[in-house]
């Protein structure tokens, strides 16, 4: 009896157990789940990186941005430069090469006919004859004793305005010499851009400027390698640009070693006022007269006369742009330009100097 009774406590403790355990899956039907794991911590978040401050732009260098100006602007005026020199060649159709061929091969019975006959040529460049009132070509060089067989010299012969009614003056019986910076300069040089207009000045006519000689100078060096074989030396508002570059005195001992003894250096040279400081006169394209005369004759020159025939009593010499405020250049444009119109060109001093004979 008590085997029994233990056997049925065994087997009803079995029945507990297999009721408290999970029963067996059901054939075909979803397998049981599996248990769930515990959810991991969430990890902190890292902050983010600070972000670098944006670097400041460069600051523009003054200097830099000046020299970049200038060079668009050296561009800008050397392509306006190729054009009118374009318009300008095309300009010489055959009845004007007829016409600059007659002015050459002309008899004239004195300088001052030649002269006014070179004045009168459709050669010249349209609306230089504009200039002629105020700069009284023919009794500026008959001051200077220009005749038609003179071998003459002209520094600084710009663009052309002396050099075409000296050309076919001299181109029968006399010589003429121009200086001119290198037209095969560097490109960034406006030096450059003012050799390029001459020689295209001197290209547009072989028969009126063929004959004309060309001596390339340096600005900063200035030789001419010529002795004793010049009759007239002309600088035609020429004299400041020597100060400002501190070679006033190199340009004037070149003109007396190219002079034959007796030789005339003629000046033509915007007049400051006579206590004028010139190293600040200059910058305004300005000169006073009697510091021009000293230098000059410091040099073994001889002042030989004056003339006031170039003078201007209208000219106050104290603009906002200095002397190219006036005409021809008028720089301020249309600000005031009846005002400066109506003074005309500057007051200028006419000097003609004579190397000693020996």
């Amino acid at each position: 009896m008590h085997c029994t009774s233990r056997s049925i406590l065994l087997v009803l403790a079995g029945a507990l157990a297999a009721c408290a355990s999970t029963p067996p899956p059901v054939e075909g039907g979803p397998a049981p789940a599996a248990p769930t794991a515990p959810a991991a911590a969430a990890a902190p978040t890292a902050p983010a990186p600070a972000q670098p401050e944006a670097a400041a732009p460069p600051k523009a260098d003054p200097a830099e941005e000046k020299k970049k100006a200038e060079l668009a602007k050296l561009e800008e005026d050397t392509k306006a430069m190729e054009a009118k020199a374009a318009q300008e060649a095309a300009r010489f159709d055959d009845a004007l090469k007829a016409e600059v061929k007659a002015l050459v091969a002309a008899n004239h019975p004195n300088t001052g006919a030649a002269l006014r006959a070179a004045l009168k040529s459709k050669h010249r460049t349209p609306g230089n004859a504009e200039r002629d009132p105020a700069r009284h070509p023919v009794e500026t060089l008959e001051f200077f004793g220009l005749k038609q067989t003179s071998t003459v010299l002209e520094l600084g012969a710009g663009e052309g305005w002396y050099t075409e009614l000296l050309a076919p003056v001299l181109s029968k019986k006399g010589k003429l010499i121009v200086t001119s910076f290198d037209p095969n300069g560097p490109a960034e040089s406006r030096n450059t851009l003012y050799g390029k207009r001459l020689k295209r000045t001197l290209e547009k006519s072989p028969d009126l400027f063929g004959k004309v000689e060309v001596v390339v100078i340096d600005r900063d060096a200035p030789k001419l390698g010529i002795e004793g074989k010049v009759d007239v030396v002309l600088a035609i508002r020429e004299a400041h640009n020597w100060h400002r570059s501190g070679k006033f005195d190199t340009y004037v001992a070149e003109a007396f070693k190219a002079l034959k003894p007796g030789g005339v250096f003629g000046i033509v040279a915007h007049r400051a006022k006579p206590d004028a400081n010139p190293d600040e006169s200059a910058k305004q394209g300005y000169l006073p007269e009697p510091w021009v005369i000293q230098k000059v004759e410091s040099a073994g020159f001889k002042l030989g006369a004056k003339s006031e025939v170039n003078a201007n009593p209208k000219d106050t010499k104290d603009y906002p742009e200095g002397v190219w405020t006036l005409a021809p250049n008028f720089r301020l444009g249309e600000k005031d330009r009846a005002r400066y119109a109506a003074i005309g060109e500057s007051d200028r001093m006419t000097l003609k100097f004579v190397k000693p004979a020996r």
